[in-house]
């Protein structure tokens, strides 16, 4: 996701890699609008900027602000727009002191109120901030809500959303025709969609193209229109999607519309990782592929897979991701069988048990329930969180009942 100039002592990727030079510095308000119709509706909470190299997004949702006030919309809910690290943007970097795209769980959010003095980081604030106005979001909603938070690529593709595997995730993001990956909330801790998700939030990240590339801003827009359309807050027949789609379409291309995330490689800054030259997202590749180059040698594909986010910047913890597409079969099946309520069977299969302290959480003795185990948990609507000794744990993911209006 993001991008920067790198320093005399960063690491640099090869010249051919599709690296863009550091966003351009802009200062911006916390509060990039709020457009309330006064009367009850959905809410579609925008962030934009939480990695100050990504201004893409901040520019797209400005732009569609304006256009829904001189439509006098929307005519019913509101949009909530979020600047995210405004020291960040205001420098065109990733971050100052700490990925702020990396500390919404519960214990990275109490160690941050924890700090003090010296100790705090540029970023705490910035997440002090965005926390209380999340908090008043949900706390004022007259609906449904939707988090959308809109992010840029160091490498070229077409977009595509980020989302947890819940039938009201996948409901809205396979309305906007963009591909979908899934299973990257199980790779990455402490995403905002993490702390949304946890309140039983729709919420999608937006990845909507190469940092400065002309067409980044207007995939973002086209998106923003579709999912205004779909939630109800702005009237087909007031804007019509269909040219939006049409955009949509032709930055696509011939990506699949749904892949899953098998494999995420990351990365410290000792590792002196250089992403090979010429990926860009969804890339195919062979076994035994060239992917990389780090301080032990070559790094290369151990059987045939699509390439995400291949890091060409100075800055991140993810070298890139791999995936494989997802038959639309097991979507079908995975909502057929969660509307049948059969997770709750789960906890009475040999090698299972509930979590004393949790009662949304299922542990899983890995000697005892060995086969395809993460595969039941996923379609039964359970996210795979870390290993803990010799079990699994799998937590369920809930949705709120006014999510079901969407």
């Amino acid at each position: 996701m993001p991008s920067e100039i790198a320093g005399p002592d960063e690491r640099r990727p090869p010249p051919s890699a599709p690296v863009d030079a550091a966003a351009p510095a802009q200062s911006w308000q916390r509060e990039l609008g709020i457009l309330d119709s006064g009367r009850p509706g959905p809410t579609v909470l925008v962030l934009a900027g939480i990695h100050g190299n990504e201004p893409a997004g901040v520019e797209a949702v400005v732009r569609v602000l304006a256009r829904l006030r001189e439509l006098a919309l929307p005519e019913r809910g509101r949009v909530v727009a979020l600047a995210g690290n405004l020291g960040a943007l205001a420098q065109g970097k990733r971050f100052l002191g700490r990925d702020l795209n990396r500390g919404w769980g519960a214990a990275s959010i109490a160690a941050m109120q924890q700090r003090l003095g010296a100790e705090r980081l540029p970023e705490d604030d910035e997440q002090t901030a965005l926390l209380d106005r999340f908090e008043a979001v949900l706390r004022s909603a007259t609906g449904p809500v939707v988090f959308v938070d809109l992010h840029t690529s160091s490498a070229d593709g077409p977009p595509f959303l980020c989302l947890a595997d819940t039938i009201d995730n996948r409901r809205l993001g396979l309305a906007t025709g963009v591909p979908i990956i899934l299973g990257i909330e199980e790779l990455i801790d402490g995403a905002a969609l993490e702390w949304f998700g946890a309140r039983g939030v729709c919420a999608l990240a937006v990845e909507g193209g190469r940092h400065l590339h002309p067409d980044t801003r207007g995939n973002h827009e086209a998106l923003l229109w579709l999912l205004l359309v779909r939630i109800g807050l702005v009237p087909a027949a007031r804007v019509d999607p269909a040219p939006h789609r049409a955009h949509l379409a032709r930055a696509i291309g011939a990506a699949p519309p749904i892949v899953e995330i098998t494999h995420r490689h990351a990365i410290v800054a000792a590792d002196a990782f250089r992403m090979a030259p010429g990926f860009v997202n969804f890339a195919p590749v062979a076994k035994g592929a060239l992917l990389a180059h780090d301080v032990r040698g070559e790094i290369r594909a151990t059987g045939p897979s699509l390439v995400l986010l291949p890091l060409y910047q100075a800055l991140g913890d993810d070298g890139y991701f791999l995936a494989r597409p997802v038959r639309r079969f097991w979507l079908h099946l995975a909502q057929w069988l969660r509307a049948a309520r059969l997770g709750g069977l789960l906890r009475f299969l040999p090698g299972v048990r509930r979590d004393p302290d949790d009662a949304d959480t299922l542990l899983v003795d890995r000697a005892v329930a060995r086969w395809f185990v993460v595969e039941v948990f996923h379609l039964l609507g359970y996210r795979r969180e870390r290993p803990r000794g010799a079990q699994l744990a799998f937590t369920r993911r809930r949705s709120r009942p006014e999510n079901r209006t969407l």
